[in-house]
């Protein structure tokens, strides 16, 4: 498989951020759930998370970087969002919002800086795994330097 240089492998590159980059099978037009990925690249699914965005009632976007076997828990994501209530944003508004594609979706490098809640089960990791911003493409960092990289919080946030 060819050298992939993703635009969140670059802002890694350019932050001096150490990371490992693995490559999974998926077709064109498929999609691959997280565990899929986890068991394509010889992961724990407990070390591999995915991005999700969502909106709060104040029309303010949020991103949820949660493991790929867990579920965002909407009333704990509102609660640390300090919003009444937050919904998942449409997948066909993704692109708008991230600059990213369902699939391909990263913390890094979105087209804004949201505001960011990492699950805190993180902390006790030495590394993570997150998209690179392309599907098929993964990086895997330390949570502390992703959380210091993208301003997020770690906090309680799945069911």
């Amino acid at each position: 498989m060819s050298k992939v240089k993703t635009n969140a492998m670059r802002i890694l590159d350019s932050n001096k951020i150490a990371y490992n980059m693995y490559s999974y099978n998926v077709k064109k037009g498929e999609h691959v759930d997280g565990v899929e990925v986890a068991h394509q690249i010889e992961k724990d699914v407990n070390q591999v998370y995915k991005t999700l965005v969502a909106m709060g009632v104040s029309k303010n976007i949020y991103v949820y970087v949660i493991p790929v076997n867990e579920h965002l828990d909407l009333k704990k994501g509102a609660k640390v969002a300090n919003e009444k209530s937050i919904e998942m944003i449409n997948v066909n508004d993704i692109n708008k919002f991230t600059g990213y594609i369902r699939g391909g979706c990263s913390p890094i490098g979105m087209k804004k800086l949201y505001k960011t809640f990492i699950n805190e089960s993180a902390i006790a990791l030495d590394s993570i795994i997150v998209s690179a911003g392309k599907i098929g493409h993964q990086v895997e960092l330390s949570p502390k330097e992703l959380q210091s990289l993208i301003n997020a919080e770690f906090s309680d946030i799945v069911k």
